[in-house]
């Protein structure tokens, strides 16, 4: 390991945390939103056609992993809350390449994510207006979503608490009408309903192991992002409350707005009947006599994106200008006002609206190529959090081990079951060609940055 990895004691106070600005309030809904998006509101119905119901093993599943991660960035974000998050941890942890890697690959996952949902909401908006321009859409997003990220860290938490109360009504208003329906018998009596529907048409497995196993990356997908929680966390007026309490809530999340909103579609509709044509989600305000449930949904969905870029630049921003501090990306990305990263969070959009072009190029295939990148790049940074804390510990006393106030459970199971469903995601890569190219893109793209770390970063080290 490279000793600059270790050019600042692990142990001592942080002195790179940004300007404080989010209560508990805003991160608790932050960590409530990241995990609530279009990955739920639509690909759920891929991830239920590929593994029927046993979707629900699957969403649990990756919910264990999720936790674990966020336990692992937690424990290190409570203990140092630093700028930069996850990316300092690693370089301070794993070396400086691989602060250097996990940086700029969590960057480029949050870039080809907002790539996707800034030309959703410009699809999403025909709904309404068929005839406005596109970019006009995606201008008014941009405008919106950069302003917040630039006016102010308090100003961006508003923003994501009011996006994410929308989200949050959205599904228990879901959940409570299938409730209903069940309870009440309000549905279609021709539609078999209840606890039949999860062994009927095949049973609960009724695509085989491999199915089960084929969803797990749309699963995975659905969840990405929320590691933005230990990059919101350092904001946060208190870390060291306002962190565990984020964190803690993760398991209830799943089980609540996945695993139970699912569970409630399948009680409903027939997993086979769940064709993907429409959102599960419409289909359950439909069978409730809501005429308007497209325009609901519509709504819905718009504020699942605009949330996602939101937070998606917000995260993004902290964590290539903590980067840049550490010489590790550009020095003008470094530039702060009133704790915001403004040159950085302007290149980003400059990003963006390039991006938009190339993303209208291929409106048929975009998505599907996104959702297998952004996985990728999601669990790349997910093994990289995992591993740095593995090696914080192996660093630590165990009077430093029985000190930390926010540990993992489980310690070391719970971060090696993680680990290695993590190593099984990048080997599902590799057997099923449909990720191929995900794959090839996102090695492809790991190659490139190590060059560029080369030729740039050890070069001035060396200097």
């Amino acid at each position: 390991m490279n000793a600059t990895a270790h050019d600042a004691p692990v142990s001592a106070p942080a002195t790179t945390r940004r300007r404080p600005g989010l209560s508990a309030r805003h991160l608790h809904f932050i960590a409530l939103g990241s995990a609530i998006g279009t990955g739920l509101f639509y690909g759920s119905a891929g991830a239920i056609q590929a593994a029927g119901p046993s979707v629900l093993l699957v969403y649990l599943l990756g919910g264990a992993v999720v936790y674990f991660m966020l336990r692992a960035l937690g424990e290190m974000a409570v203990r140092m809350p630093i700028s930069g998050s996850f990316a300092e941890y690693t370089r301070r942890f794993l070396g400086p390449w691989a602060g250097y890697i996990t940086g700029w690959m969590f960057a480029f996952e949050m870039l080809i994510v907002c790539l996707a949902d800034l030309t959703a909401i410009a699809i999403y908006m025909r709904f309404w207006f068929p005839d406005t321009a596109q970019w006009i859409w995606v201008a008014l997003t941009l405008l919106i979503v950069g302003a917040a990220n630039l006016a102010s860290v308090r100003w961006f938490g508003e923003l994501e608490f009011a996006f994410t109360i929308v989200k949050v009504a959205a599904v228990v208003a879901m959940i409570a009408g299938g409730a209903a329906i069940l309870a009440f018998g309000l549905g279609d009596p021709s539609t078999p309903t209840g606890l039949a529907n999860l062994t009927a048409d095949g049973g609960f497995f009724p695509n085989g192991p491999g199915g089960m196993i084929s969803a797990f990356i749309l699963v995975l997908f659905a969840f990405g992002g929320t590691e933005i929680i230990g990059v919101a966390g350092t904001e946060a007026d208190d870390p060291a409350k306002a962190i565990p309490k984020a964190v803690n809530t993760v398991p209830v999340r799943i089980l609540l707005f996945y695993v139970l909103a699912i569970g409630v579609i399948l009680l409903l509709t027939p997993w086979q009947q769940i064709t993907g044509e429409e959102s599960p989600f419409v289909q359950i305000f439909d069978t409730l006599g809501v005429n308007w449930a497209a325009a609901l949904l519509n709504i819905v969905v718009i504020t699942a994106a605009l949330s996602a870029i939101n937070a998606d630049l917000f995260g993004a921003g902290r964590v290539v200008a903590g980067m840049a501090r550490q010489r590790l990306a550009p020095s003008a990305l470094s530039r702060t006002v009133r704790g915001v990263p403004v040159v950085t969070t302007v290149a980003m959009l400059g990003v963006l609206v390039v991006g938009v072009v190339l993303n209208r190029m291929l409106p048929d295939e975009v998505f599907t190529i996104v959702a297998s990148l952004a996985t990728f790049a999601t669990v790349f940074v997910w093994l990289m959090i995992l591993l740095a804390q593995v090696a914080s510990r192996r660093g630590m006393s165990r009077q430093e081990r029985d000190a930390l106030e926010f540990p993992v459970p489980f310690w070391p199971y719970g971060q090696l079951f993680a680990i290695a469903f993590i190593l099984f995601t990048f080997g599902i890569m590799v057997w099923n060609s449909e990720y191929h190219t995900a794959l090839a893109v996102g090695v492809g793209f790991t190659v490139l940055m190590t060059l560029l770390y080369a030729l740039t970063v050890r070069r001035a080290q060396r200097a």
